[in-house]
């Protein structure tokens, strides 16, 4: 049974690709690379197929950094992801296309500023449970959960914040899959659809492991910026144009 004509999944899994491919190569991309992208070329794809793809990447690369895991804390964060999966559940139930791909667009436009600005927050329960609440309204949305999380963890070193994030993604993942399963955003065709995919995220998750000595990882964050942003006014400028 195909879910999408041919087409379209040959351009959402080069799109999956990028994303894996930067991913691996920074420590984000994924979501905030194929998320807006994905979404203009058919709704269906974001965030039920993106989230298992950011769950598989997030499984890989925890096998590699498993040894500089700490977890201490993260369990606030995945309380407050719930609620905030919740939330997000309810703007996908009711809110219309078009405003979804503004919100979309919007939560990319957050990610990159908080990537370029690098602001920082103590690390607390309360801090936590906050960034693992908006991540949980972000998450269900557009399978974009990392940025709050990320400005908690950016004072890990780059191993520690790989094996941390990756962790709090295989856990946070699983909680919004469930919490979409019970309102009934999970359907077959996005199961079949992550299952078509899947090839392209341990593609890109390959490659970058074998290229990852001979990249230039600051002007590819540069570039990975620069990309979300045009994707996310172009997902903006289509969205308005359907209102």
């Amino acid at each position: 049974m195909l879910f999408v004509d041919p087409t379209t999944l040959l351009l959402a899994s080069l799109i999956i690709f990028c994303g894996a491919l930067t991913q691996s190569l920074i420590g984000f991309g994924l979501a905030v690379v194929a998320s807006p992208l994905l979404y203009i070329v058919d709704p269906q794809l974001v965030p039920v197929p993106v989230i298992v793809m950011g769950f598989s990447i997030s499984l890989m690369t925890l096998f590699r950094e498993r040894g500089h895991l700490q977890f201490n804390g993260l369990q606030y964060a995945l309380i407050g992801r719930v609620p905030g999966g919740f939330l997000g559940a309810s703007l996908l139930l009711f809110a219309p296309q078009a405003v979804l791909g503004l919100a979309i667009a919007g939560i990319v436009f957050t990610a990159v500023l908080l990537s370029v600005f690098k602001l920082s927050a103590p690390v607390n329960r309360i801090t936590l449970f906050i960034a693992g609440f908006v991540s949980g309204i972000f998450g269900n949305i557009a399978a974009i959960g990392g940025p709050p999380m990320a400005i908690l963890l950016s004072g890990k070193d780059a191993s520690q914040f790989r094996a941390a994030l990756s962790a709090f993604f295989i856990f946070s993942s699983m909680i919004a899959l469930a919490i979409l399963a019970s309102v009934g955003l999970v359907e077959s065709k996005h199961i079949g659809l992550s299952l078509m995919l899947l090839p392209s995220v341990i593609a890109g998750y390959i490659i970058a492991g074998r290229i990852v000595g001979r990249v230039d990882k600051n002007k590819t964050r540069k570039a990975t910026l620069v990309l979300c942003t045009l994707s996310a006014l172009l997902l903006t400028i289509k969205s308005f144009g359907s209102l």
